[in-house]
Formats: structure tokens, C-alpha cells, sequence
């Protein structure tokens, strides 16, 4: 996904910003954005030179249209169903058309919360969330899950700004 990048990439969800470091060496120019201060802190020392801003993926602080690209690598597994479309539309409001998204979530049979680190995270069928991202402003085009013994399957979604 990275080479067909063009333009402001943003990490939603950045974490610690090793992601974000990872995209940068790629050559791109990325930010990263994160609700928890103490990632943002740690990511700030961790990988200087680098823009990373405490803040909601519900609400960024983006101006339309701006980033080619934005990659939620697990950032919105912790948000209920009913709240999902909040970062979505954001993500669709605050990138270009032709930009592409990269959302890594938790698969499950059916949309089901289970207790994940510190608070509750969800499942989603690859069906439903490709749904829900479509109706968002994005043309889904690739979808990858791996169930790894031992482990919570795990998917990927690709997306297109329409």
C-alpha cells in the first residue's frame, strides 16, 4: 500500500510511532495521532523529527481532503458498533479522492465485544466492516485475514477514497 502512496500520510491511532517511523523511512511524510499522551510522549522521544499530535481519531484536526493516505492499524477496534462510522467518516472527510486506507482489525463470525487489554474491543466479519467502510466514502478493494493457532484472527482492509 505504502508505494502507491502520494501525498500527507497520516498513523491514526499512532501508538508508540513505530509505524509511523517505518512509513517515514519509506520516504513518506507522515504524522501520527494518538488519543493516549503517553504514547504520543513516548513516540515523540522515541522517533524525533517526526509530527505527532495527541488527539481523537473521531475528530481530527485535519482539514478536508488533505492526507493521501491514512493508516488504522488496530485504532478502531475499541470503538461499539453504533460508534465505528465516527473515525470512518472521518478518515473519508479528511482524505483525498484516489487516497487509500489501511485498517487492521480483529475478525470475528459475527460483530461480538470480548475484553482485550485495558477496556473492551470488538470482532467484525469481514463483510460487515467492508460494509460499513463503503458507506463511509470508500471502494473496498482487497480484504486479508489470518487466523494463526493460538492467536485472535486478525484481518486487513484496503481501501479507496471514492
Amino acid at each position: 500500500m505504502a508505494a502507491a502512496l502520494a501525498g500527507p500520510v497520516l498513523d491514526a491511532g499512532c501508538g508508540p510511532g513505530h509505524w509511523t517511523q517505518h512509513l517515514t523511512d519509506l520516504g513518506l511524510d507522515v504524522r501520527g495521532v494518538d488519543f493516549a499522551p503517553r504514547f504520543v510522549e513516548h513516540a515523540r522521544v522515541a522517533h524525533a523529527g517526526i509530527r505527532f499530535d495527541v488527539g481523537t481519531i473521531d475528530r481530527l484536526d485535519a482539514a478536508d481532503g488533505v492526507f493521501g493516505g491514512i493508516l488504522s492499524w488496530f485504532s478502531t477496534v475499541h470503538h461499539e458498533p453504533e460508534a465505528i462510522s465516527a473515525p470512518l467518516d472521518e478518515f473519508a472527510r479528511t482524505m483525498r479522492p484516489g487516497g487509500s486506507l489501511l485498517l487492521g482489525f480483529f475478525v470475528g463470525p459475527e460483530i461480538e465485544a470480548f475484553d482485550h487489554a485495558v477496556v473492551r474491543a470488538w470482532r467484525w466479519p469481514v463483510v460487515e466492516l467492508s460494509r460499513r467502510v463503503e458507506v463511509a466514502g470508500f471502494r473496498v478493494d482487497e480484504t486479508h485475514t489470518r487466523a494463526t493457532g493460538g492467536e485472535r484472527p486478525v484481518g486487513a482492509l484496503i481501501g479507496t477514497r471514492r
